[in-house]
């Protein structure tokens, strides 16, 4: 997670839209209180396609994508995608009236160099949004545009593209194993005092495409990571920040931890996805990853057996 980014837009907005109001609690105001907003709850079933579009009901979301691609020249290269979208207030308006705010991130790595880009959106205008059916999420000429699929598969192939000063890359990812529900059947918990989301993710995509960077094209292959989720108040008051990874084992496993920062210590959660198979583990265990608190073995999205 781009946290930095994320924080200083959404601090940028929070100022323009409630001047004059107590400053947010939490990092970028995610810790304050939800009144109006819709609270993830326990014990509820994700719904596909319907759960790939947005929730306007809760406060911010994100589709985020993370790419790690091998060029024909035989250097490695990186390309993120994502689309916030962060509600200023709760309830539906019409026209410039909407509350939806959109934030759009791009970037392309090399070894030696980051190439960034930034798009900020209203809602309520085309200028920006998430639709599931058939499935398509942007913000001006920016898109990530799914298939035509009616059903759960409606992100098995995806097409991303995107710009920014002296770059832009145009890459297709086809997935080649299921979504993972992350956290409990995809309620994760964000820290003890029951904070949450809803959580899922593809990390099996398998990508080709193109970069441009500095007027060069080049040819890509590589892995891909779609993370969708949404809350409304996913941190504590008292939380500052969290760190996130993935990875993809040369084994083909796949790796997600993140971090949740407090003045005290961490609440860390993380998955690894083997293949049709995830270990889940929950421990407040502060700056370690070991000992695990709870183990659990499950299926993409059935039962979980504790060990």
């Amino acid at each position: 997670m781009n946290a930095r980014c994320l924080a200083s837009a959404l601090v940028a907005l929070s100022m323009i839209c409630a001047a004059g109001s107590a400053y947010p609690q939490g990092f970028a105001g995610l810790g304050s209180d939800a009144e109006g907003f819709a609270v993830p709850q326990e014990g509820v079933a994700l719904s596909f396609p319907t759960d790939h579009g947005a929730h306007p009901d809760y406060r911010i979301e994100w589709w985020y994508v993370t790419a790690n691609l091998v060029g024909e020249d035989g250097k490695q290269y990186g390309a993120q995608w994502t689309l916030f979208r962060s509600a200023m207030a709760p309830g539906d308006r019409p026209g410039f009236a909407d509350p939806q705010i959109w934030i759009g991130h791009a970037a392309v790595t090399t070894e030696n160099h980051q190439y960034v880009g930034e798009r900020l959106g209203r809602g309520g205008v085309g200028q920006a949004n998430v639709v599931a059916l058939p499935f398509q999420a942007w913000i001006d000429t920016w898109q990530m545009k799914g298939s035509q699929n009616v059903d759960r598969e409606a992100l098995a192939n995806i097409e991303l593209n995107a710009d920014g000063p002296d770059f832009s890359f145009r890459l297709n990812l086809t997935a080649t194993g299921p979504l993972v529900l992350q956290g409990d059947h995809g309620f994760s918990v964000k820290s003890e005092n029951g904070q949450s989301s809803y959580y899922y993710s593809q990390p099996f995509y398998q990508v080709s495409g193109a970069l441009k960077i500095d007027g060069a094209d080049i040819k890509v292959s590589g892995k891909a990571w779609l993370d969708r989720e949404w809350s409304s108040q996913p941190l504590a008051a008292n939380q500052t920040g969290w760190d996130w990874f993935s990875l993809h084992l040369d084994t083909g496993d796949k790796v997600m931890a993140f971090r949740l920062r407090d003045d005290q210590d961490g609440y860390i959660s993380a998955n690894t996805s083997e293949r049709r198979v995830r270990l889940t583990w929950d421990s407040r265990i502060g700056e370690n990853l070991n000992p695990w608190g709870k183990r659990e073995v499950c299926n993409g999205f059935g039962d979980c057996i504790a060990r």
